[in-house]
């Protein structure tokens, strides 16, 4: 799997349209795709793994969050789709995540990167602490979450750029940081919070960063996603 890529976030609402997506690319360039809940919850696991099949590194955005057996049995069957990496939410405790990392290591030798959500790039800190009752800061959050991912065993987790920096300081240059919320200065931010352009990702440290809309819905989405890309890795 290639490490330090750009994700593209495949948040389609049908197959169709993501088949139609990503045949825009030269068959010479097939992006890193992230598959999340809308589009799996339309077309399910064989879709998932039809595009493995045919090539494509997935990155499976689930987010499970459950019972510690449940997840495990849940990864379990993930580890059979030949996905690149999959998350959980680290809120859902130490155990949960060893028992997911167990699941997805019953079924295939060269199990998928699993890493956990800290907080969602669409979360301020007055939600965080209004909503969530929790009273910290949103960084020290994240890193403590982090933190927690690391103890379980896990390999990253996913952060928005702002916070990368603590948590490899925390948790070590090896420990992967998947970041959203990845903007131009002049681009609408959406549901989004937590932003910063393709260039300040890598200079704070990202190892992959996941895009959607400013590549999904550009006029021209392969040119804006080698733009992304040639930033990113510094090119």
């Amino acid at each position: 799997m290639r490490k330090n890529d750009l994700i593209i976030a495949c948040d389609f609402k049908d197959g169709k349209t993501a088949y139609g997506f990503l045949e825009l690319f030269p068959k010479q360039e097939k992006p890193f795709i992230k598959i999340g809940m809308e589009l799996f919850f339309r077309e399910g696991p064989d879709f998932v793994k039809k595009l493995s099949d045919a090539g494509y590194d997935i990155f499976l955005d689930m987010k499970l969050h459950d019972i510690p057996n449940t997840v495990k049995g849940a990864m379990r069957n993930i580890a059979k789709l030949n996905v690149k990496i999959v998350n959980l939410h680290a809120a859902g405790t130490v155990a949960m995540m060893k028992a997911a990392l167990e699941g997805l290591s019953e079924e295939t030798k060269e199990r998928p990167l699993l890493i956990a959500v800290t907080q969602l790039t669409s979360t301020g800190e007055t939600e965080m602490r209004n909503e969530l009752l929790i009273t910290s800061s949103l960084e020290e959050t994240v890193v403590h979450y982090a933190n927690n991912a690391k103890k379980a065993g896990l390999d990253g987790v996913v952060c928005s750029p702002v916070e990368t920096p603590a948590v490899k300081q925390a948790c070590g240059g090896d420990f992967i940081t998947v970041t959203p919320g990845i903007r131009y200065p002049d681009s609408k931010a959406d549901d989004q919070v937590r932003v910063t352009t393709p260039k300040k990702a890598r200079e704070s440290g990202c190892d992959y960063i996941v895009v959607g809309r400013p590549i999904t819905a550009s006029a021209d989405p392969v040119k804006a996603y080698l733009q992304m890309k040639t930033e990113f890795l510094g090119g």
